[in-house]
């Protein structure tokens, strides 16, 4: 289904609607300094690599429509729908899943993606460490290797859009156990209802110990989870008032940590024979209330007066329109556009509040808007560099990467676990600069030299992972490759697969 036929790797220039690739094109240029030393780095010389595809890659900074002078948008084909479908909700695919989702269609695939329970990962067997002090790589290399298996991507997927959004880090937390909780809770809600999911977030140990909520009490409450909660998690600023955030926070007071099943006793410090007593968790729990730690008393928030707890302080939220508009506004600039029209997102905005705001409703609504697949949305995302890195070793059918994967991700701006601050980390654009194209060059030589075994022939890899939309650089690049290595360097480290 998808050989090419020919030794010329094609470019698109303007495809007919029902293929992805109309032109076939002989790039008739002699190999220029840059693509001599794309050839080289292929073979192996790393800052070779950067030098060729640096200065194109930087011009990710800034992305182009579907319709700009390097390619033009393929989307008026099934195949093409369905492989972008793919790449923005999941972290890439194998030619199996491709083939799976081609045969069944672009709206089958939206129904299945949707509806499909999150799978649940294996257990994390360092969990029940004491005080959750085990190695944070352990903890990325487990959620890597169930994104590299899981067989239910969006729910994945979301599970980092949510791990993003409801922030919390390893650092702050200081209980590694408490973050993979958090991780499972992402997935189990990944396409609930925004209602329970803010509750749950409440009362996620991880989240009451990252933003203080776990030492407010009513009589001195902190206002940290308060403000957040309505700043950066459902409403946005300018959609309330300082003394909303002291109410609040007031209403919310009285969550703490639940008691651990026992203690350990663990040596932290073993030239000084220093030892503490650590608590053990052995199952997953949320916070718990205690009413004398509360705030006894009527309040005033959001324009209701009267006895308040975290559940009236989610209910007032959800009240407020600007929380679906909020929602989905971020939603959109994760799987449609980077700078998305107001009108747009109020339309999925009032159907998400008409939903009650179900997830699964506002999540269909958006992959099957005529804006998804407008030729103006085709390659205006940025691979993050978990999408981006996965997909590649989903490509490459790499099943060991995930070390690799983990300590790569630093370098680009992404540590699983360790986002920057409690606004996560940056979208689509932001992730590329002129350090963070070094990583991601690097990081594909690296994959490769891990790779010891035959790699999957890469005379498809254009057109199952680039729609075969290629700009005439890549092309031409990939018509000097020498072999399969070469190409499949090419591929991974062209501009065009770092977009979505």
């Amino acid at each position: 289904m998808w050989g090419w036929g020919g030794l010329n790797w094609p470019m698109s220039l303007a495809p007919s609607p029902e293929t992805a690739v109309s032109t076939r094109v002989q790039v008739r240029r002699g190999i220029t300094r840059r693509q001599a030393l794309a050839a080289a780095a292929a073979a192996g010389v790393g800052v070779g690599a950067v030098r060729l595809l640096g200065g194109s890659m930087q011009s990710l900074a800034k992305p182009k429509a579907g319709s700009g002078t390097d390619w033009v948008s393929p989307l008026g084909s099934e195949s093409a729908r369905v492989m972008q479908l793919l790449r923005r909700t999941s972290f890439g695919y194998t030619p199996a899943q491709l083939e799976s989702a081609l045969s069944d269609g672009f709206n089958k695939t939206v129904d299945k993606l949707v509806e499909t329970a999150p799978a649940e990962p294996p257990t994390f067997d360092s969990a029940n460490t004491p005080g959750g002090r085990f190695a944070i790589g352990l903890l990325q290399q487990w959620w890597i290797n169930h994104m590299l298996s899981t067989s239910t991507p969006l729910a994945e997927r979301m599970t980092l859009f949510w791990h993003g959004h409801f922030t919390s880090d390893y650092r702050k937390v200081a209980d590694d156990t408490f973050m993979y909780w958090q991780n499972l809770t992402w997935r189990r809600m990944s396409v609930t209802n925004l209602r329970s999911m803010l509750m749950e977030v409440t009362t996620d140990p991880a989240m009451l110990r990252y933003l203080d909520l776990a030492t407010s009490t009513g009589q001195n409450p902190n206002e940290n989870y308060s403000r957040e909660l309505m700043e950066l998690f459902t409403m946005g600023p300018g959609n309330y008032t300082e003394n909303d955030v002291r109410e609040s926070a007031k209403a919310l007071a009285g969550w703490q940590l639940q008691q651990p099943d026992s203690y350990a006793t663990v040596v932290v410090d073993k030239a000084n024979n220093v030892t503490r007593r650590l608590p053990v968790y052995t199952t997953q729990r949320p916070g718990v209330f205690n009413p004398k730690r509360a705030f006894k008393g009527n309040l005033t928030y959001l324009g209701k007066t009267g006895p308040l707890d975290a559940q009236a302080v989610v209910d007032r939220i959800l009240a407020q329109p600007a929380t679906a508009q909020f929602i989905a506004g971020k939603l959109v600039q994760h799987f449609i556009a980077a700078r998305p029209d107001a009108a747009y997102i109020k339309t999925l905005a009032d159907a998400f509040r008409r939903s009650k705001y179900d997830m699964k409703t506002l999540m269909r609504a958006l992959l099957t808007s005529p804006q998804f697949n407008a030729a103006q949305s085709y390659r205006t995302l940025v691979k993050s560099p978990t999408e981006f890195m996965v997909h590649s070793a989903r490509a490459l059918g790499a099943t060991n990467l995930s070390k690799l994967v983990a300590a790569a991700g630093s370098g680009m701006g992404q540590s699983l676990f360790d986002p920057p601050d409690v606004g996560g980390w940056p979208n689509n654009e932001s992730w590329i600069s002129s350090n963070t194209v070094v990583e991601r060059v690097n990081f594909v030589t690296a994959a490769l030299s891990q790779i010891k075994t035959s790699l999957p022939a890469a005379s498809d890899a254009p057109r199952q992972h680039l729609d075969g939309v290629l700009s005439p650089q890549t092309a031409s690049l990939l018509n000097q490759a020498a072999d399969d290595r070469a190409r499949w360097f090419i591929t991974l480290a062209s501009p065009e697969f770092q977009l979505k």
